[in-house]
């Protein structure tokens, strides 16, 4: 058994060998790609280097289910296993509900591989009890729950353990990455902006996204990247989640680390759409799944490209992206807190009694066109970051630390659990309004406010959930006026985008 890996998912793949009285080669069949094909040559000569004779006859690998493509040089190990056990070299008994994941070298040494988590998990489902990996993965496959893991340096140590003659170590789960160790940027470093600290406690309590908005300086990078210090700890489940999708990506040092704090990706403009959402060959995960739990920063959205910007309308409904390829599809989890910055023009100052804007009318109403009102319906917050005077910015530390606010957060974050959800954003549309509980007033105003300000039903549905956030942050078992007016404060001030 061995397992390959689509996207972020690992795959259980089992390694047939038959060895035939014909003329000496190797055959590898069941739909592999080039470099499960050149393993041949590298398990040939780690056989090799063991001092075992390679079987002089037909040997015929197929890798099943022959549906599955398979990629990469996580097989090499099963293969070669299974050629010592197809020869007699190593008792079948031994290698009994055992996977084997594995890149060799020409001298036998085991090469850590990408996604070893996703795989241990997927082998694990499929009934195996063990699985032996190189010793700088199985570090972080040992995180997977109900299944050993045993750590091998080259395929020597492998066949010895199989023979009974010196025993694998048992891997012991990874250590987080020295990045983490690091402490957040705190909040109240960012001086003044007292409204929209406030809306980034918001969005923070409820997983809402948000959008900031002001002129250059102002402030809106560094306020967003203080986003992941609000929000609560990685629970196990999240942590796990995680690590299998940065693990599967290749990012985690020497593919040993785990990730113990929430992502925040903050990609450039100019990323592609595979680069966004996943492509590539082999399939990898993109910006948004590498994202997942945590924090999606788009600094200048309106710069990124269209097909990107749409397309995340999808995403931010489905929370994942599904890959078609010819002959598989993939499903990559994208379940992220979106933030995002923009500039009311190009130069960045229409609007600003600071500085005189060089924008003529039609190129700032280009600019604005560039963010559809279907993506900023999903936007739950939008929020003004005016310049600040130097009276604002010219003292010490401002306001309540990240850790302060982090602890509002965590009671927020508390009952709505108690409500069944993860947060207030995740609140489905079926039973929103009973979960909700608006009182007689506060309905009134959003009916009122829905009118006027012409909001869609998307937009009035997701100004209730910003709405029951404020009120949990209040400890308020009932939606009132005053939730809902603040709520709605973030939808009066029209961000750029196309006329309503």
């Amino acid at each position: 058994m061995s397992a390959s890996l689509l996207g972020v998912e690992g795959h259980p793949v089992e390694v047939e060998v038959r060895i035939s009285a014909q003329l000496p080669r190797i055959d590898i069949v069941g739909l592999p790609e080039a470099s499960v094909r050149e393993s041949a040559a590298r398990v040939r000569a780690a056989v090799a280097s063991l001092g075992e004779r390679f079987p002089q006859s037909r040997v015929t690998v197929n890798l099943a289910p022959a549906s599955l493509r398979k990629s990469g040089a996580t097989l090499d190990l099963a293969i070669a296993v299974g050629i010592l056990l197809a020869s007699g070299a190593i008792d079948h008994d031994a290698a009994e509900r055992t996977a084997f994941v594995g890149e060799l070298a020409l001298d036998g040494r085991l090469r850590p591989v990408r996604g070893a988590l996703a795989m241990a998990l997927a082998v694990r489902d499929a009934g195996c009890r063990r699985l032996v990996a190189p010793a700088r993965s199985a570090i972080q496959a040992a995180l997977a729950p109900g299944i050993e893991v045993l750590a091998a340096d080259s395929l020597e140590s492998v066949v010895a353990h199989l023979r009974g003659a010196d025993r694998l170590c048992v891997a012991v789960a990874g250590q987080p990455q020295s990045d983490d160790d690091q402490p957040p940027a705190c909040l109240s470093e960012v001086r003044g902006q007292a409204a929209a600290k406030r809306a980034l406690l918001v969005a923070a309590a409820g997983g809402h996204g948000i959008l900031l908005l002001g002129p250059p300086g102002a402030g809106k990078t560094m306020l967003a990247r203080r986003l992941p210090g609000l929000l609560p700890p990685l629970g196990e489940d999240e942590m796990l989640e995680a690590t299998r999708i940065h693990g599967a990506a290749g990012l985690l040092r020497e593919q040993g680390g785990v990730v113990r704090v929430r992502p925040f990706r903050a990609p450039h403009h100019s990323a592609s759409a595979a680069g966004m959402l996943g492509g590539g060959h082999p399939l990898q995960p993109g910006e948004v799944s590498l994202a997942h739990t945590g924090v999606l920063f788009l600094d200048e959205l309106p710069e990124f490209d269209r097909r990107i910007r749409e397309s995340l309308r999808q995403v931010l409904e489905e929370r994942a992206v599904v890959l078609s390829r010819a002959g598989q599809t993939c499903r990559l989890p994208a379940d992220f807190t979106l933030a995002c910055a923009a500039n009311p023009c190009p130069c960045g100052w229409f609007g600003s009694d600071r500085r005189d804007c060089r924008c003529d009318e039609h190129g700032v109403e280009r600019y604005r066109a560039r963010i559809s009102g279907p993506l900023l319906d999903r936007i739950d917050l939008h929020v003004d970051v005016p310049a600040q005077a130097w009276a604002d910015i010219g003292g010490g530390p401002d306001g309540p630390t990240s850790a302060e606010l982090a602890g509002l957060v965590a009671a927020a974050r508390a009952r709505q659990r108690a409500r069944g959800v993860s947060c207030n954003a995740r609140l489905p549309d079926a039973d929103l309004e009973d979960r909700i509980g608006l009182t007689g007033p506060a309905r009134a105003l959003l009916g009122h406010a829905v009118d006027r300000l012409a909001l869609s039903a998307r937009a009035a549905r997701r100004v209730l959930r910003v709405a029951r956030t404020v009120a949990d942050l209040e400890d308020e078992r009932d939606v009132d006026e005053r939730a809902v007016a603040e709520a709605l404060r973030h939808r009066s001030e029209r961000p750029p985008g196309p006329a309503r």
